[in-house]
């Protein structure tokens, strides 16, 4: 069994997820999270790793930029570190919203891939 090793960005890990035949699941999962979390996003099987990309940091923007507490809950729901956020810097939103939507991924990404190696 390999060790998890995370992705360094974005364009990592979705070769990554296509290349462990898990981009599917990883697609599944952060519907299911945002879901959960009232923040009804449905990427559909067929989204190409950029459009998932592209589309996750416009949800992200939008969500810090005008539903400030539902994106601390969503964050909160997918279980990204608190500390880690609080590291980034807030002064540019379109930056700040795709450091976010990288951390995310990788949150949702480590679940799929652990879950896929039990």
């Amino acid at each position: 069994m390999s060790n998890f090793i995370a992705p360094i960005s974005t364009e990592d890990l979705l070769s990554e997820a296509e290349k462990e035949n898990l981009y599917s699941k990883l697609i599944e999962q952060i519907n299911k999270d945002f879901n959960f979390a009232n923040e009804a996003i449905d990427f559909p099987q067929s989204t190409s790793p950029y459009e998932l990309k592209v589309q996750l940091h416009e949800k992200i923007y939008r969500l810090i930029q005008y539903k400030f507490a539902e994106y601390l809950n969503l964050l909160y729901i997918i279980d990204v570190p608190e500390e880690t956020i609080k590291q980034l810097d807030g002064s540019d939103l379109v930056e700040l919203s795709e450091q976010v939507s990288f951390l995310i991924l990788k949150r949702e990404w480590m679940k799929v891939w652990f879950r896929n190696r039990l």
